[in-house]
């Protein structure tokens, strides 16, 4: 696959995913994450990592989920948070943030879930990438009850572009994410997939961190699903190294 740019992919992406306010999801649900945590699982982003879960459904989002307004997604995911006793939301499954429109409606859901559970939290889920590149983005989560967990997608360049099928320049702007939210005093932390960074690159990542403050970073492990696998040893060995 020819690495391509997820700038251009975020914008294509998102006229696919949002209609007017509504976003493209296809199952909202409990999971046992953070002790326990509401899902919205929405589809379409602007990366095609090797080990995402959710990979076939983000590399064709025309063709699966359905459009929910943000009170729509607020209301099916209450409907879970009463049945779990549980406070905790995310959306997950692809990229929140593809651009403007997306944005607005992600900041919508959160507003709604925070007016009406007043100890709700949000964890955002996001690589990060349109909030480096278009840190205005970045403003419109001041205010707001949330967490940033920024999945950094390699420790340089060649393993960005290795793990994620776009070209690996753009790691620079996952890491200008953590500084713009940083700035304005927003929780955030990096996470990767351990798997692939393994300790060498999480070093790696700390060294290019290191001017942040951050030296926490959350470890996943792979869900070594078949196509996983495959996608996996399509990349390049030097992503199989790991398991011999």
């Amino acid at each position: 696959m020819k690495p391509f740019n997820p700038i251009e992919r975020s914008q294509k992406i998102e006229k696919i995913v949002m209609e007017d306010d509504k976003r493209k999801y296809y199952r909202f649900r409990y999971s046992r994450y953070y002790g326990g945590i509401v899902t919205a699982d929405t589809i379409g982003c602007n990366l095609l990592c090797a080990y995402c879960w959710n990979y076939f459904r983000n590399l064709h989002p025309e063709k699966r989920g359905k459009f929910y307004a943000p009170d729509e997604v607020a209301k099916n995911l209450f409907k879970i948070s009463r049945k779990r006793n549980v406070n905790l939301f995310r959306i997950s499954g692809a990229e929140p943030v593809l651009g403007k429109k997306s944005m607005e409606h992600l900041v919508k859901v959160i507003e709604i879930i925070d007016s009406e559970l007043v100890d709700s939290e949000f964890i955002l889920e996001t690589n990060g990438l349109m909030l480096g590149y278009k840190p205005e983005l970045a403003d419109m989560l001041k205010g707001l009850n949330i967490n940033v967990r920024i999945t950094v997608k390699g420790w340089d360049e060649n393993s960005f572009e290795m793990i994620t099928g776009a070209e690996g320049e753009y790691l620079k702007y996952q890491l200008i994410a953590i500084e713009e939210l940083l700035k304005r005093k927003i929780i955030v932390w990096p996470a990767i997939m351990y798997d692939v960074f393994r300790e060498e690159g999480i070093k790696k990542l700390k060294e290019r961190l290191k001017n942040t403050g951050i030296d926490r970073v959350e470890s996943e492990y792979l869900e070594r699903y078949p196509f996983v696998m495959k996608n996996l040893r399509k990349r390049g060995r030097e992503l199989l190294q790991p398991y011999g």
